[in-house]
C-alpha cells in the first residue's frame, strides 16, 4: 500500500455540506462579472479560439494574411499598458502567411512564442541583459514542431530573467501587467503569454514550465494551462541532470491545448509515453480525486484560495467524481532542499559562464539570479547528484499514490496574484527568497515527479483576480486531465469572461 497522508475522508454529501458556505466562489458563483468588454477589433474573430480561426481559413471566409493583420491590430491596441509582447515579428509573419503553410490543425493562425525559445533569425533575450542582443541561427525543436502545426509566429512574449521567478518583471523587458488589475503580477515565467491570451490579443500562446511556469501565470490571468509529462516534448539539445522543464501553451479553450499537444508530442520509438493523440471530448469515466489545500510544507492556503479550490472540489463531486481529502507525502523539508539545490544550479552555471567570458556577473545578471548562484555555491559538494537520486525515489512514490487515486486537486498558488514589485528578480535575493518559495509551493512537486498537471480557471477572488485550481494525474496521464477539463469547462464556462479594458 502506498504511503498516504489522509486527514479526513468525507462522504460526498458531507463534503458538499461542508463547502456550502463558500457560495461566493462555488459552482458558478463568481463575483459580479465585469461588464462585457467589446473587442477593439473584429468582435466576431475575437470570440474564436485557435481551432475556430483555422476553420475560418479552411472554409475560405478569410485568408491567413487577413487573420494575422487583425491579430497585429489587436496587439497594437491592447498591449501598450500590459507589455506582454516584447519582440514583434509582424513583417515576417505576414510573409509567412502569404507563403505555403503546413497543413496542420492550426494552419494560418497567428501565435506568440515565449522569449525563452529560439526562432531562427529572431532575438532570444531570455529576459536578461546577458542575452539582450542574442539572435539564434536555428529554431529549437519545439519551435519547429509548432511551425509544423501551421501556426504563424507574430512575436515573442515577456518573461523574467531565465524564467527563474514567479513574476514577469525583468530589468531588460520591464513589468508585464495583469489584464485583470494592472497593479498585479501576471505570474511567471510565462507571464507575457498568459497576459496576451487573457487580454484577447490571441487565443493561444506558447509557454514552458520548470516549476510552475505554465500553471502559475494561467492561474494569475484566468486562462487554461496544461503542463505535460516529463519526456512528452521533442528532445531538447541540452542534456540536464534532471529534466524538470516542459513546453506547451496557455489557451482560452481546452480543445486548443489538446490539439496543440497532439501536434507537438513525441511519437518516436524512444518516447517514454504512448501518444495521447487528440482528446476531443470528456470521458464517461468517473475519477477518484484526492483533494487538499495545505501546501507541501504544511501551510494552509490563503482564505480566498482555499475557498476557491474547495468550490472546485464540490463542483467535481457534483459531476459524479468521488472526492476525498487526501494528500501524497510530499516530504516537504527534503523536497525543498533538493529542488532548490537543482534549481539554483542553473544560475550558478550562468555566473561561471560570465566569468569565463571576462564579464562581471553583476553587470548583466539580476540580484535574485546572483543570489541563487551564491546559495548554490554554498551547498555541499554533490548536492545536484543527491537531488537527482532523491527525485528518482520521489517519482516512484508519486506513482504509487496514483495507484489509489486518479487525480490530485490542490491550489496552484498559496495566495491570489501578488502585487507587482514584491518578488521581482531585480530586488535583493534575501527579500525575495522566502516569499517566492512560499508563493510557489504547490506546483514544483509535479515538475520533480514528472507528472502532468493543469491549472483550470474556475474562480475569481472577491477583488476580481483569477484563482486557478490545479489537477495532477499519473505520468503519461494528459488524456485523463484533458477529458476532465472538458467537463469543467462545460459545467462552469470561463471563455466569455474577459478582463476590463486596460
Amino acid at each position: 500500500m502506498p504511503r498516504i497522508d489522509i486527514s479526513a475522508r468525507l462522504r460526498r454529501r458531507e463534503f458538499l455540506i461542508a463547502t456550502a458556505g463558500f457560495g461566493a466562489v462555488a459552482c458558478g458563483g463568481f463575483p459580479a462579472p465585469f461588464p462585457r468588454v467589446e473587442p477593439i477589433v473584429d468582435d466576431e474573430l475575437s470570440g474564436l479560439d485557435a481551432l475556430g480561426q483555422a476553420e475560418w481559413i479552411r472554409r475560405g471566409d478569410l485568408t491567413s494574411r487577413e487573420l494575422v493583420e487583425r491579430a497585429i491590430a489587436r496587439i497594437e491596441a491592447l498591449d501598450p499598458p500590459i507589455n506582454a509582447v516584447v519582440t514583434r515579428t509582424f513583417e515576417r509573419a505576414l510573409a509567412q502567411a502569404d507563403g505555403e503553410l503546413p497543413d496542420g490543425p492550426f494552419r494560418g493562425v497567428p501565435f506568440l512564442l515565449k522569449d525563452l525559445n529560439d526562432l531562427a533569425g529572431v532575438r532570444t533575450t531570455m529576459g536578461s541583459r546577458l542575452f539582450a542582443d542574442y539572435v539564434p541561427t536555428r529554431s529549437s525543436p519545439h519551435t519547429l514542431k509548432t511551425l509544423e502545426g501551421g501556426l504563424v509566429i507574430v512575436g515573442k512574449t515577456n518573461t523574467p530573467e531565465f524564467g527563474l521567478v514567479a513574476t514577469t518583471e525583468s530589468d531588460l523587458l520591464g513589468p508585464c501587467r495583469n489584464p485583470w488589475n494592472l497593479a498585479h503580477s501576471t505570474g511567471g515565467s510565462s507571464g507575457g503569454a498568459a497576459a496576451a491570451v487573457a487580454a484577447g490579443m490571441l487565443p493561444m500562446a506558447q509557454a514552458s514550465d520548470g516549476g510552475g511556469s505554465i500553471r502559475v501565470p494561467a492561474s494569475c490571468c484566468g486562462v487554461f494551462g496544461l503542463k505535460p509529462s516529463r519526456g512528452r516534448n521533442a528532445k531538447a539539445a541540452v542534456k540536464r541532470a534532471l529534466d524538470i522543464s516542459v513546453k506547451h501553451v496557455v489557451s482560452r479553450t481546452v480543445r486548443d491545448s489538446a490539439a496543440f499537444l497532439a501536434v507537438t508530442e513525441r511519437r518516436d520509438e524512444d518516447a517514454p509515453h504512448s501518444p495521447t493523440g487528440y482528446i476531443a471530448e470528456p470521458s464517461s469515466r468517473r475519477l477518484r480525486i484526492a483533494f487538499h489545500t495545505v501546501n507541501a510544507y504544511g501551510v494552509e492556503a490563503h482564505p480566498d484560495v482555499k475557498a476557491a479550490v474547495e468550490s472546485t472540489a464540490a463542483l467535481c463531486d457534483g459531476l459524479g467524481h468521488p472526492v476525498e481529502q487526501a494528500s501524497p507525502n510530499y516530504r516537504g523539508p527534503e523536497f525543498r532542499e533538493h529542488f532548490l539545490n537543482l534549481w539554483f544550479s542553473g544560475p550558478e552555471a550562468l555566473v561561471r559562464s560570465c566569468l569565463e567570458q571576462g564579464l562581471e556577473p553583476e553587470s548583466v545578471l539580476e540580484p535574485v539570479t546572483l543570489g541563487m548562484a551564491a546559495r548554490h555555491r554554498a551547498m555541499p559538494s554533490g548536492s545536484v547528484e543527491k537531488a537527482v537520486a532523491f527525485f528518482a525515489e520521489y517519482e516512484r512514490e508519486m506513482a504509487a499514490f496514483f495507484e489509489v487515486f486518479d487525480v490530485v486537486l490542490s491550489p496552484v498558488l498559496r495566495t491570489p496574484p501578488i502585487p507587482l514589485g514584491t518578488q521581482a528578480g531585480t530586488l535583493p535575493f534575501e527579500q525575495v527568497y522566502e516569499p517566492l518559495v512560499d508563493y510557489v509551493s504547490y506546483t514544483p512537486v509535479w515538475n520533480a515527479a514528472g507528472n502532468p498537471a493543469m491549472s483550470v480557471p474556475l474562480a475569481w477572488s472577491p477583488s476580481g483576480l483569477p484563482i486557478g485550481s490545479q489537477f495532477a494525474a499519473r505520468l503519461g496521464g494528459e488524456g485523463t486531465l484533458l477529458a476532465l477539463a472538458y467537463e469543467l469547462e462545460a459545467a462552469q464556462p470561463w471563455r466569455e469572461r474577459l478582463p476590463p479594458r486596460a
